[in-house]
């Protein structure tokens, strides 16, 4: 027996029966209450029975007030499970008798969420740009839609929905609006954070429940150019304050990323493409929602330097969005694919070089995600076999994304490159967008598709690729060691090497460095520098300060720079020069420089709070504690667990 033959059948971080009764529709009816911090209302199913008589259909939950039941259109007898750390509260709603397999049932639950709900954060006016209303976004993957609203909280589930929600900000949800119209006047011309409207969405196309998402606040639209031929249309969403900015960065680049991504896979499927720049506390660099792709304001850096996330985000629509992993233990699916499809999209977009080049970004991020599972090597494999209640966010890193690219980047190869493989991609796609798979569901398309269109040879070369050691393999090297293209590289690690045969030169100001040696480095090439160095040992604590001001890295604006900055500067935990660099990450990170503005992305605080308390613990965890709440829950959650404060 195959070890994947031996992994859950079913969604091990569900209590819901889905199996029995599933989910199709939910109609939302909510009203948004900044005051006492709740969504009100009420989520009504509509159920595909799938077995005959089922006697009760069982809902996740976390932390939800349960008001009131209906099946059928008539009071429902419910009631609530014991709580679960991780997966909640079941939410059992009687049935009526005598249900066939094959029919439908209608199911309301009317409720309220709680003001620490684990999917919402709440922020004050204080923590928005404008610092004049409140804000709202939800955060529902991996498991937290449930929440949100009681819910078949699985990715085995995909439903379509459709939204009521009143509320006295504008409302965004991943969905299409229907109304108020996108690009007429902000909130419908009524006055903002007073007078109540209500915003209907509909969301035609199955997704799971992890890309259920809300936002609410004062934000604005402005619509790209439309492109020609083109059924979708795209545009963005942000506070005014950062309209003019968020606009001008994503303008130029977001519906050629989708128009391309559409020559190379199939067309898109949603109707709607939008971006919305979040709050500093959004703890992803970018969430894939349906129709409206979160993304974190470290990306509006003023030169387009970090666009590329939206690709990334936008290619979920094809892999994730559209063929869905059936849970937790195959999320790889979601993540590698689309991450070795953004790399291709790259490639398309820029040049051969870059997507070698993302890789071998790519390749120190995993190597820093498989040290940190060292501990716990189970989560270092591609493919965990979670069981029932344990936390999938308890494994989540670059390895699902990073080893799962690499192992579509070898089975390229394998198979004679990328000429070779991308019928297949459309064909995946074709295949299974729609549906919810497993990692041997994948497996055997992709053998029967190669046996079709290639016969022994394609069958036999999959067979030399080593699954187990891909999907199972632990330890903190790939089962083959990847080369790829170093063009874009060679400056950079020159560089480094000439930083790291320096170390000798006790007087700093004998070193032969001068600032003009970034003028033609783009910031990718200076992030490969800095993580060049990183593989070397830590430099003299006066390099590192030099380094710091002659690259302007210790006062770069730009995240990405800043964190390399820091790692390389706190490789050496001890000692006067490393405890004032941890002083100055912990003020960066928490907004305590002056800015007032956290790095809520959890690529940049997780590693920073991490390398800061390698040097100093208690400084570490001085500044979270007092920085805490203006961290999204997730995230805090997270850190804590970093500190040891958990």
């Amino acid at each position: 027996m195959s070890k994947l033959d031996q992994l859950p059948k079913t969604d091990p971080t569900t209590q819901s029966n889905y199996l029995d009764v599933a989910s199709q529709h939910v109609s939302f009816d909510w009203t948004i209450d900044f005051e006492s911090h709740k969504i009100i209302g009420s989520a009504t199913h509509k159920l595909a029975v799938k077995v005959d008589d089922p006697k009760e259909v069982l809902f996740d939950t976390y932390d939800l007030d349960i008001d009131s039941a209906e099946a059928a259109g008539k009071t429902a007898e419910f009631s609530l499970g014991s709580k679960h750390d991780v997966m909640g509260s079941a939410l059992t709603v009687r049935l009526p008798s005598g249900l066939k397999a094959g029919s439908t049932v209608d199911v309301k639950i009317t409720y309220k969420t709680r003001p620490a709900a684990t999917a919402l954060q709440w922020l004050a006016k204080e923590q928005t740009q404008g610092k004049k209303f409140p804000y709202l976004f939800s955060q529902c993957q991996p498991i937290y839609a449930r929440a949100m609203a009681p819910i078949q909280d699985s990715p085995s589930v995909k439903i379509t929905y459709s939204a009521s929600i009143a509320c006295t900000l504008p409302v965004l949800m991943s969905a299409i609006r229907r109304s108020p119209p996108s690009d007429g006047p902000a909130h419908d011309g009524k006055e903002i954070g007073k007078d109540v409207v209500t915003y209907t969405y509909e969301q035609p196309v199955p997704i799971p429940s992890y890309l259920i998402a809300i936002a609410s606040g004062d934000v604005r639209y402005r619509g790209f150019p439309s492109v020609q031929g083109k059924n979708w249309t795209s545009g963005i969403w942000a506070e005014p304050e950062m309209i003019d900015a968020a606009y001008w960065e994503f303008s130029e680049d977001t519906t050629k990323f989708l128009a391309t991504e559409e020559e190379i896979v199939v067309p898109y499927k949603f109707g709607v493409y939008d971006l919305l720049v979040l709050p500093p506390s959004f703890p992803y660099g970018g969430m894939e929602n349906a129709c409206l792709t979160f993304l974190t304001p470290t990306l509006v850096t003023g030169d387009r330097a970090l666009v590329d996330v939206v690709v990334h985000e936008l290619t979920h629509s094809f892999f994730g969005n559209g063929v869905t992993h059936a849970h937790a233990s195959h999320f790889w699916l979601n993540e590698g694919w689309t991450t070795y499809m953004e790399r291709l999209l790259l490639e398309h977009i820029h040049n051969p070089a870059e997507r070698g080049f993302s890789f071998i970004i790519g390749a120190k991020a995993l190597k820093d995600a498989l040290k940190q599972y060292e501990h716990n090597p189970k989560y270092q494999r591609l493919v965990i076999d979670f069981q029932p209640g344990e936390d999938p966010d308890d494994a989540y890193s670059s390895i699902p994304y990073e080893k799962g690219a690499n192992l579509i980047l070898h089975i390229e190869r394998t198979l004679g490159g990328v000429d070779v493989l991308l019928p297949y991609v459309r064909n995946y796609v074709e295949t299974f967008i729609g549906k919810s798979i497993t990692t041997s569901e994948w497996m055997d398309h992709m053998y029967a598709y190669f046996k079709k269109h290639g016969g022994q040879e394609k069958v036999d070369a999959l067979d030399s690729i080593d699954w187990d050691a891909w999907f199972f393999g632990e330890g903190l090297e790939l089962p083959v060691k990847m080369e790829y293209d170093t063009s874009l590289a060679k400056d950079a690690y020159e560089l480094a090497v000439r930083w790291d045969s320096s170390r000798d030169i006790t007087d700093v100001s004998k070193l032969s460095f001068t600032a003009a040696d970034l003028k033609d480095f783009n910031s990718n090439q200076i992030i490969v520098f800095l993580e060049k160095l990183q593989s070397y040992s830590s430099l003299p604590p006066s390099h590192v300060k030099h380094l710091g001001s002659l690259y302007n890295l210790d006062s770069t604006q730009n995240a990405e720079l800043r964190l390399r900055y820091y790692e390389v500067a706190l490789m050496e935990h001890s000692g006067a020069v490393a405890h004032e660099i941890a002083s100055s990450a912990a003020h960066w990170v928490t907004g305590a420089d002056g800015s007032g503005i956290i790095k809520g992305r959890m690529k940049f605080c997780r590693p920073t709070f991490r390398a800061i308390r390698d040097v100093d613990k208690e400084l570490a965890v001085k500044f979270f504690k007092e920085s805490k709440d203006a961290f999204h829950p997730i995230a805090a959650r997270l850190i804590e667990k970093d500190l040891g404060l958990v």
